[in-house]
């Protein structure tokens, strides 16, 4: 199969709505990590970095590390019935990487690795000893609309 949309993962919602797990969106320790186009997400099931499918097919070469980048400054903001995390965008300088497809962002300070949402990149992107950058939404990683 193949990654053919972004979302986030139902279970990691679910487990923080009813106090399962404390997912704290301002925290600077969730990480992004990407991977190429064999995996296939599902996001009412998968749970984890580090679990199936984000147990393998991880992007890997000069200037990129296993289990991706730090998210820092994170924001978690209200405003107009909308509730949107963001963080600002991320830089792999001097890498060469191959095949990335998406990104997925975890958070690294659960023991869980619980999986926050994917980002599909809708393509295939490489650098050979260039800078990969992800750039997010100007509207947020994530936005919510709870109206």
């Amino acid at each position: 199969m193949a990654v053919t949309q972004s979302g986030v993962f139902g279970l990691t919602l679910r487990d923080a709505g009813n106090g399962t797990i404390v997912l704290n969106y301002d925290l600077e320790t969730h990480k992004v990590a990407m991977f190429t186009n064999s995996v296939t997400p599902n996001f009412d099931t998968n749970t984890a970095y580090g679990v199936s499918p984000f147990n393998a097919n991880e992007v890997s070469g000069t200037g990129y590390t296993a289990g991706g980048k730090l998210l820092v400054t994170t924001t978690y903001a209200i405003a107009s019935s909308l509730l949107v995390w963001d963080a600002p965008n991320l830089a792999w300088t001097t890498s060469t990487i191959t095949n990335a497809r998406c990104a997925l962002a975890y958070a690294d300070a659960l023991a869980g690795n619980n999986a926050i949402c994917l980002i599909n990149f809708t393509a295939d992107f490489n650098t050979v000893a260039d800078t990969f950058n992800l750039n997010f939404n100007a509207s947020g990683i994530v936005v919510w609309d709870y109206s």
